[in-house]
This record gives C-alpha cells, sequence and structure tokens, in this order.
C-alpha cells in the first residue's frame, strides 16, 4: 500500500473505540450500575492493551525495529500519542467515577472512605481486619537485607513510608492485597461498602508495630504478557506454552499506575526500582484496580441495570420441538440462522451438540474450540459423547490469548475422557468457529455443519452478538470434512466448495468481490466486522469508492480506513455500535436487489494477523428465507437514526444520537421476542 493513501495507527483507532466503552459509561441514560461495569470493562481493555500492543512497541525499540508502517508512525511516535491519549482517558475516568458516587448514593449503595465512617461501622471493619485480614497479609520491608520486591502484574499494592520512633531515615515496606480477599468490604447494613486498601490502610500500624506510619498509597503495576512461541521451533507445544506461562508473570513492566497524592521522592523510588520511564507512569484518582467496580455491579439491584432478557428459542427449533422433529429431520429440509444474544445459545449449539452426543445414529462430533466457558455443557456433551464410543475430534487452540492455561486443561480433560485432542497447525492460530456432526441414516452418511462468527462460549454468548449458521448442504459437509483433516492430520489440499477459509483464501475472495461489485453502477458492499486494519482491503474498499461504489462499513473495534476523503473515499461510510451487547459477527454483503446478492458471515476480520496468520472460516448464506433476514438485520444498521458513532475524514469519531433514535440492541431483542410464541430459555 502506497504511503500516500491515508491509513490511521491501528493504536490510536483502538484507543478511540476504548473511548466509546468509556462514553457509555459517562451517559446519564445509561442505568448506574451499568455505568460501573462500563469503567471496568474499559479499565480491563486498558489493560490488556498495555499488556500486548503497547509491550510490543516497547519491545520493537529495544530490538533496534519499530520502523514507519503505512500510517507512517515509527514505534517511538506511536508511544508519545498514546501517552497522550490514554492520560486523556484517565482525566475522564476519573470525572465519570467523580460524577457516579454520589448518584449511587443517592440509590442507597454508599461507596465511601474510612473517614467517612462512624465509630460503630470502623469499629465493625476493625474486628473484621483481625479476624478475616491480617492473619493473610504480608508485608515486605525493603532495606539492604530486603530487596525491592517483585510486583506481579495487575496486583493491587500499598506503598508505606514508616518511621523508627528513634528516628533515622524513612523507610520503605509494599504490602500487597491479597486477591483472595473481597474487593469492596460491605458493612452490616448492606447499603455502605469500604474498598479493602481503604481497612488495610487504616490498620498499618498491626503490621509495623512500633512505628510510625508517615505515610501511604496504592499502586498497580501492568507488565508485558504476551507470549512468545515459535511452534515450529518445539517438540511438544503444551509443554513450551505452559513454561511461557510460568514466565509471563515476570514480563518487564510497561505501565505504573500510583495515587496521584503521592510525594515526587517516592514516585522517583517506584520509577528507578520498577526500571520504568516518566512517560510509563499514570497519576489517578480513581479506583486503580476496577474490580471494585465489578463488585458493585454484582449487587442485587436491577433496577439499576439493564433489563433482563431472555434470549428466543430460534422459530425454527422451536416448531420441530412443537411437531415431535429432531433437530436432524429440521436441518435436512433447511438451513437455520441463529443470532446470538437475541437467541438462546443453550437451545441451539449447545443442544445440538448434547443431541449428538446423545444420538445414537451419530457416528462422529468434530470442532474447534477457541475459548469456552469456565463450566461449558459443550465439553460435558463431547465428554460423554467419546464415552460412549462415538469418534470425537477437538481442535484446541492452546495459543489463544488469555486463556491458555485454560484450554490446556480442557485439552487433558477432554483426552483423559478418550477424545482425539488436536493443538492446530504450526505457525498458526485456529480461530475458525466451527462444527461437525456425522450420522448414520439407513446406508447414507449424512453431515450436519455449525458455522459461527462466536466462540463455543455459553458465558460470552449471553453478551456477545453473533451469527452461527446450522446446515446439512452436502458441499458445506464436505468442506467441513476436508478442513478438520487438514486440522488435525496432513492436507495439502486448500481448495473448497463454499467455505472460505484462510490464510489461503478469504483476502483473495473478499478482494475480488470488492473488485466485481465495484465495477456495477448501482455496486454496494456491506462489511460488518469487529477491526479494519489489511492495507490491501483498504486499498480496494478506496478504489471501490473512486469507481462510485457505495461502501457501508459497520466496524466495532478498529478501524484504519479514512471515509469521506474527497476523491479517494467519498462513497464510504464508517459507522460503530457500541453499547450494552458487543458487537462480534462479521457479515459481509455484495450486491443489489436487481443483481442479486451474495452473504458470506464467519470468523474472520480484516486484519493481517487473521488474513495471514490464522486459520479462518467464512461461509456463504444461500437460502433465501435468511438471506432476507440478514437484510432486514443490515437495513436497520444502515439506518440513519439508530444510535451509533461516524467516523469522520479527519480520523474524528462523532456519537450520532437523538431522542427519537433507535437502539440497536433494543430493536433485535423486540424482534426476537415478537418472532416466537413466549418460551423459556437462558436469561440475562
Amino acid at each position: 500500500m502506497s504511503t500516500d493513501v491515508p491509513y490511521l495507527n491501528r493504536e490510536l483507532s483502538w484507543l478511540d473505540f476504548n473511548a466509546r466503552v468509556l462514553a457509555i459509561s459517562e451517559d446519564p441514560d445509561t442505568p448506574l450500575l451499568e455505568r460501573a461495569k462500563f469503567l471496568a470493562i474499559h479499565g480491563s481493555n486498558l489493560d490488556e492493551f498495555f499488556q500486548v500492543r503497547v509491550a510490543g512497541h516497547i519491545n520493537q525499540i529495544a530490538a533496534g525495529l519499530g520502523q514507519a508502517g503505512p500510517d507512517l508512525m515509527t514505534s517511538r511516535q506511536v508511544l508519545v500519542a498514546v501517552r497522550d491519549e490514554v492520560a486523556a482517558h484517565y482525566r475522564r475516568v476519573e470525572a465519570a467515577w467523580d460524577q457516579l458516587v454520589p448518584l449511587l448514593a443517592d440509590e442507597g449503595i454508599a461507596y465511601t472512605d474510612w473517614d467517612d465512617l462512624d465509630d460503630a461501622d470502623q469499629s465493625y471493619l476493625t474486628e473484621l481486619f483481625y479476624d478475616q485480614m491480617f492473619p493473610v497479609l504480608t508485608p515486605l520491608a525493603v532495606d539492604p537485607a530486603h530487596p525491592f520486591p517483585y510486583i506481579s502484574n495487575k496486583s493491587l499494592n500499598l506503598a508505606v513510608f514508616l518511621r523508627h520512633p528513634d528516628g533515622g531515615a524513612l523507610q520503605f515496606a509494599r504490602v500487597k492485597l491479597p486477591s483472595n480477599l473481597p474487593r469492596v468490604i460491605g458493612l452490616p447494613d448492606g447499603i455502605t461498602f469500604v474498598p479493602l486498601e481503604q481497612v488495610l490502610a487504616h490498620h498499618l500500624v498491626a503490621l509495623f508495630p512500633g512505628l510510625t506510619v508517615e505515610q501511604y498509597f496504592t499502586f498497580r503495576v501492568t507488565r508485558d504478557a504476551d507470549l512468545s512461541i515459535d511452534d515450529s521451533s518445539t517438540d511438544d507445544l503444551l509443554e513450551e506454552i505452559e513454561s511461557q506461562l510460568a514466565r509471563r508473570r515476570f514480563g518487564e513492566p510497561v505501565r505504573l499506575e500510583v495515587e496521584d497524592h503521592i510525594d515526587a521522592e517516592s514516585l522517583q523510588l517506584l520509577e528507578r526500582e520498577l526500571e520504568l520511564e516518566t512517560n510509563e507512569i499514570f497519576l489517578t484518582k480513581a479506583p486503580l484496580d476496577k474490580q471494585a467496580l465489578w463488585a458493585l455491579y454484582s449487587l442485587d439491584r436491577p433496577e439499576l441495570k439493564y433489563p433482563s432478557y431472555t434470549p428466543q428459542i430460534p422459530p425454527s427449533f422451536l416448531r420441530a420441538r412443537a411437531a415431535g422433529r429432531s433437530m436432524f429431520a429440521m436441518l435436512r429440509d433447511n438451513d437455520v440462522m441463529v443470532h446470538h444474544p437475541y437467541e438462546s445459545f443453550a437451545s441451539s449449539v449447545e443442544e445440538f451438540i448434547a443431541r449428538a452426543a446423545r444420538d445414537k445414529r451419530v457416528l462422529a462430533i468434530k470442532m474447534t474450540m477457541y475459548r469456552t466457558a469456565s463450566e461449558s455443557s459443550i465439553i460435558r456433551s463431547l465428554i460423554e459423547a467419546a464415552e460412549a464410543g462415538k469418534q470425537v475430534a477437538v481442535l484446541v487452540e492452546i495459543k489463544a490469548r488469555f486463556d491458555e492455561q485454560a484450554n490446556i486443561e480442557w485439552a487433558r480433560r477432554l483426552e483423559r475422557a478418550g477424545v482425539h485432542v488436536a493443538y492446530g497447525l504450526v505457525g498458526l492460530k485456529t480461530h475458525s468457529k466451527t462444527a461437525l456432526v456425522v450420522r448414520q441414516e439407513g446406508d447414507e452418511i449424512r453431515r450436519y455443519g455449525h458455522i459461527g462468527t462466536g466462540n463455543y462460549n455459553a458465558d460470552t454468548a449471553r453478551i456477545y452478538e453473533d451469527i452461527g449458521l446450522f446446515t446439512a448442504d452436502p458441499q458445506i459437509g464436505a468442506d467441513l470434512t476436508e478442513l478438520f483433516n487438514s486440522l488435525t492430520g496432513y492436507s495439502a489440499r486448500h481448495s473448497y466448495k463454499k467455505l472460505v477459509v484462510a490464510p489461503h483464501s478469504v483476502r483473495a475472495s473478499i478482494l475480488e468481490l470488492i473488485d466485481i461489485e465495484s465495477h456495477f453502477a448501482d455496486g454496494h458492499i456491506f462489511m460488518k466486522m469487529n477491526s479494519l486494519v489489511d492495507p490491501e482491503i483498504i486499498q480496494a474498499l478506496y478504489t471501490a469508492s473512486q469507481r462510485g461504489t457505495r461502501v457501508d462499513l459497520i466496524v466495532r473495534g478498529i478501524c484504519c480506513l479514512l471515509p469521506g476523503v474527497p476523491g479517494l473515499s467519498d462513497n464510504i461510510r464508517v459507522m460503530s455500535v457500541v453499547g450494552r451487547y458487543l458487537e462480534h459477527s462479521r457479515l459481509f454483503r455484495f450486491g443489489s436487489d436487481d443483481r442479486g446478492k451474495s452473504y458470506l458471515i464467519g470468523s474472520a476480520d480484516m486484519m493481517q494477523r487473521n488474513l495471514d496468520g490464522r486459520v479462518e472460516a467464512l461461509v456463504p448464506i444461500t437460502q433465501s428465507h435468511e438471506t432476507e433476514r440478514l437484510d432486514r438485520m443490515i437495513d436497520l444498521y444502515l439506518n440513519g437514526n439508530i444510535k451509533h458513532w461516524r467516523l469522520d475524514q479527519f480520523g474524528g469519531w462523532r456519537q450520532i444520537r437523538n431522542d427519537d433514535c433507535v437502539d440497536v440492541h433494543v430493536a433485535l431483542q423486540e424482534g426476537a421476542a415478537a418472532a416466537v410464541i413466549p418460551n423459556r430459555a437462558d436469561t440475562i
């Protein structure tokens, strides 16, 4: 991609996305506890950003790399810009928190400081401290005999400065807040809450008897947590990843967060001992550890949260139940598309695997597993199937970032049950969301498949917006068989009848579809995805716009394309929907009503890592009852009167909303509920 073509920096674009998350917590129309939750989400997002993306740029600079990319910014320039943007985020978080605390108090939820408690409450907490907290605390002194302690990643700590009664220099000690203690302490009245660090801070004399506590403050360190794994140079990938996980906690510091009342001398001590640069330090008045906000959100106050919603049983599944037909008989007649969380994951995906596990005619079940729930009914069904003598093969991606340990444990549990477990292809992550059921039906073998945009995870299916297709199409079944054979064995075949599979054909197929559409006077391209980063795709979209093709992009997160630039991207519109649910589906449509349209859904975002370094799968949606449904969904997203954010030609995001604006998530909930008779499913 030529350097004279506008290309936004991906790190700054991601920070723009996280700013949109933060805006939900600032919105007075957002229920109060949801505002606390979105502050927590913003914080955890930022943690991962520093652990991976910021750490990556620091490592590139250390290695003498970090040259300018398509955005013309070097790693040093990126880090300077990131620092300024993140500092602005901290100020917004402080303001949002200052607004939220009194509003919560008005609703009977008092998040308060120790000094604001009466004597009875302080006495209660003192008794609680000595009974339940004091025994598990470990104060660590720093002196010639005690080196500066290792500060673990994302732990919350108290820095304590002490003085001996006989005088002398200040002494420094560190107290780590144990993760097995409640992050927020509730008082007996059930409405007053005190952060754990406040309780510990006011009992430091018990930890350092005979010394005077001169001052204290909380601080938190974020470390490089990205794994560097070369799976082509190791004999045992599982063993290598476990070794890397053990080293992850010892990554280099990349950020220090500290209370803003710290004095300059104390700050210099932390800066020196942690070997951090000044621009890697952030002072703030807001809670450092956002787990405190999750603790507030967990309160049983439904009136302060989004109204509960019951995902609907998909109408096709409901009709099959009413008629006493099996799921497999239903799929032989028609494909079925499901839309989560509006339609029930439990009553579709989980039931599909559970029925297959118990069906005596089912011979084999094959699945990819990227991330799954902590208590997964799908895993239980797969184990049940294997124990019943079925062939069960699961591709467990043990390189899924921050889920490595959980996936290793799932893999071992599946292996013990007799499941054939594979760990993917050398040099690639397996990110596709695919399942295949092979069933004996008389003299015939039939294959039933599921291809989705989201993980096989019941927890995230309640909050992630995703699409999945169930199908008995023989060609798709054959493609899935070939795909699983390539994942678990050896295969040089890279062509498929209907599936589009990365790293071999997704980019080429999308580029071809963009090019074809750009040659029609009524050309229209619709792409909905999490991120748009790939320079070749962006260049193709610019070219299509220059040819007069209308391009509508729904991008939840990173977007490196710049719309509305005269002569380059006049015909491109970029929107982002951020709200109650995490927009996660990847949906692509090319064509017009007169010429016909083609539709693809699947796991691939338009990023180099997805298109070149991962196994991804897209599947065409062809049956009219499902394409009409996709058209209605797309029409809703393209309705100019929905709540959304719009990217302008200067790279800025502007919120579009008014009193009459439609909330996409509410509209889709209502549409799903109207499509079926009342039923019981998993309540959100």
